[in-house]
């Protein structure tokens, strides 16, 4: 990860006002009993409207003095479920340890050494055979990053990016990697020139002809994806003013609507990289060119003036957007078939990186391998040998901010234990899977689950505010509570998730028990 962040701050603040918009709901059929309910045993059902999920791997930095051992660090890896890692180099000792484990590996190519794989071919050659074909297949290398972030930290590399990629891939096909190992280079948001709104997104001019065409031409022809570094973060620590916090961390809210394009977001990460969508398409049809989200995370800590780095806002973003990719739902309004893979930033905090006290506290672990919150990598609650100290699993970690959440904080929708007997917890509708999904996980939840959906009639107690997340969020609840808040519960394929602040629905209050 690049320095400095803050001047990404002026282009990753995607400064969307939150706009509050009323949407009345049409009138559906639950509200007249003729939904005509299809029998379903259970819940899970949902699971069959989902479309094919991404994967979650996570960035392996070691700028630090603390770390433990590779071998240590791969068998934590191996406990979370991580099954993809993202490396800044090709260490050894790390790409040993790595062997036959099964997880799949993104080496690095460092910025120091791009100039030389540019202007020789033969450089780009021993390279790979160094640190690639030497570890491959036992180390299930998968992708080479050349450079990190080239256009903000070293620009005058900037022209020789992509004939370093060429010469790298052109390596690997001697070596006969190519169909395995693909060749790209992680871009932060600093590559466009305008990203709000998303409709708006265009690359710089001095990188849209000059390096990013002929880059999206060389990840086209090669099968390759696009790398991108997105971080919400900033863009609401710069604007917090304007930029809600349940919009930056994938919580409800009552989203932004685009008008250039239509489309509403209820989330800062969609609207970012739908701004690199929209820069990309502007440079010709490359659809086929998947997108990476190479890096991204929340600091569990920063200096005051980071507003919002704090560990339950770092557990909330990381742990939704685990849960959301996991379960399907990784696409964006402007791409929403789009299957994104995602990389999270980072496995430990590093003590020795430069800049603010957010940098050295990016990390999912301590370098004590305990959690520094609780967040999952795999559906379904704990993972094996987790060394979570909250013990409480699950993903989709909820905290509206408040503190106060600590061990009694119930856990995430999807698979984490059943809440404690002594905290609070709501399920409410995730509105970021649309209406139409929604929509079913309602007409289930008040026909075959059984959920208690009167008061949400036109005229009863809670028909207002009469939008659909309001009635998915009363219906789900009145399921999640009914069923003892036990496992599964509050997921509905990803269209519900716990909280445990009490969720605001007009004058009508969501009970905590039934």
């Amino acid at each position: 990860m690049a320095l400095p962040r803050g001047l990404r701050a002026l282009i990753l603040a995607v400064a969307l006002p939150v706009l509050f918009l009323s949407a009345a709901g049409n009138r559906r059929c639950y509200e007249a009993g003729e939904c005509g309910f299809v029998e379903r045993e259970d819940v899970d059902v949902w699971i069959a409207l989902v479309a094919e999920a991404g994967t979650v791997g996570i960035n392996y930095g070691r700028v630090a003095n603390d770390l433990p051992n590779p071998a240590a660090v791969v068998q934590l890896m191996k406990q979370q479920g991580i099954a993809q890692v993202k490396l800044y180099d090709t260490e050894p000792t790390v790409l040993r340890a790595l062997a036959n484990t099964g997880i799949k590996v993104v080496v690095a190519l460092p910025n120091e050494q791009l100039a030389a794989a540019a202007s020789r071919p033969s450089y780009a050659l021993a390279w790979v055979r160094r640190n690639v074909a030497a570890y491959y297949p036992a180390t299930q290398i998968q992708g080479i990053a050349v450079g990190n972030e080239v256009f903000a930290s070293a620009k005058n590399l900037t022209a020789q990016l992509v004939p370093a990629m060429t010469n790298v891939h052109a390596a690997l096909t001697r070596l006969n990697l190519d169909k395995a190992v693909k060749v790209s280079s992680p871009i932060a948001l600093t590559a466009l020139a305008g990203s709000y709104p998303p409709s708006a997104g265009v690359f710089r001019e001095d990188l849209a002809q000059a390096v990013m065409k002929p880059m999206l031409d060389f990840l086209a022809q090669t099968g390759s994806f696009l790398m991108v570094n997105a971080y919400p973060f900033f863009a609401y620590s710069a604007n917090a003013d304007v930029i809600s916090l349940d919009y930056a961390l994938f919580r409800p809210n009552a989203g932004v609507l685009d008008s250039g394009s239509g489309l509403k977001y209820f989330s800062l990460l969609d609207a970012q990289l739908d701004a690199v969508f929209t820069a990309v398409s502007k440079l010709g049809n490359y659809n086929a060119v998947r997108v990476v989200v190479s890096e991204t995370g929340w600091p569990s800590k920063g200096d005051a003036k980071e507003t919002g780095a704090a560990a339950a806002n770092a557990a909330a973003y990381n742990g939704n957007l685990v849960r959301r990719v996991l379960s399907g739902n990784a696409g964006t309004p402007r791409r929403a078939d789009a299957d994104i893979d995602v990389y999270l930033f980072a496995l430990f905090n590093e003590n020795q990186k430069p800049g603010p006290t957010s940098e050295r506290n990016y990390g999912v672990f301590y370098p004590n391998q305990q959690k520094v919150y609780d967040v999952e990598f795999v559906l379904g609650g704990n993972s094996a040998g987790s060394s979570s100290s909250k013990g409480n699993g699950g993903l989709g970690w909820q905290d509206n901010g408040g503190v106060g959440s600590g061990s009694n904080a119930p856990t995430g929708a999807g698979g984490g234990v059943k809440a404690t007997s002594t905290g609070e917890a709501w399920c409410v509708a995730n509105a970021m899977v649309g209406e139409e999904r929604l929509q079913k996980a309602l007409d289930y939840a008040c026909g075959p689950g059984g959920a208690d959906c009167k008061a949400i009639q036109p005229g009863a107690a809670c028909f207002e505010p009469n939008t659909m997340v309001s009635h998915a969020s009363y219906a789900f609840n009145d399921y999640y509570q009914r069923k003892g808040r036990t496992i599964g519960t509050c997921d509905f394929a990803g269209a519900a998730y716990v909280v445990n602040q009490a969720p605001k629905m007009g004058k009508c209050e969501l009970p905590s028990s039934v």
